[in-house]
């Protein structure tokens, strides 16, 4: 799911103006690809601990995408984010209940 949410923000930032190729644009597709990197990374650790502490960063990295893409709505870049707001939920979601299972299953 975050994967297929990378790919549509790197989609819609290609219509940001020019010089926002090194501030917004940057930022958002940086922050959205850090969601699924950090998951990848964390899963790929020996500890449910340190495996959790991953999915923490990942939902700081959803929390600052957010917040970009009301930014990005708000000066007009983009029309409609709802869409875009409703995977970053599920997102969040799922993320959370990861933690929760983890937190729940200490093996």
């Amino acid at each position: 799911m975050s994967m297929v949410f990378v790919t549509k923000i790197y989609e819609m930032t290609k219509n940001f103006p020019a010089a926002e190729a090194y501030g917004l644009t940057s930022q958002l597709r940086r922050s959205a690809i850090s969601i699924p990197s950090n998951i990848a990374e964390g899963a790929a650790r020996k500890s449910n601990k340190e495996f959790i502490q991953f999915l923490y960063i990942a939902l700081g990295s959803v929390a600052e995408t957010e917040t970009q893409l009301e930014i990005a709505s708000r000066i007009g870049y983009l029309d409609n984010v709802t869409d875009l707001n409703n995977q970053i939920t599920d997102i969040r979601r799922l993320t959370q209940g990861l933690i929760r299972y983890l937190k729940e299953n200490k093996n």
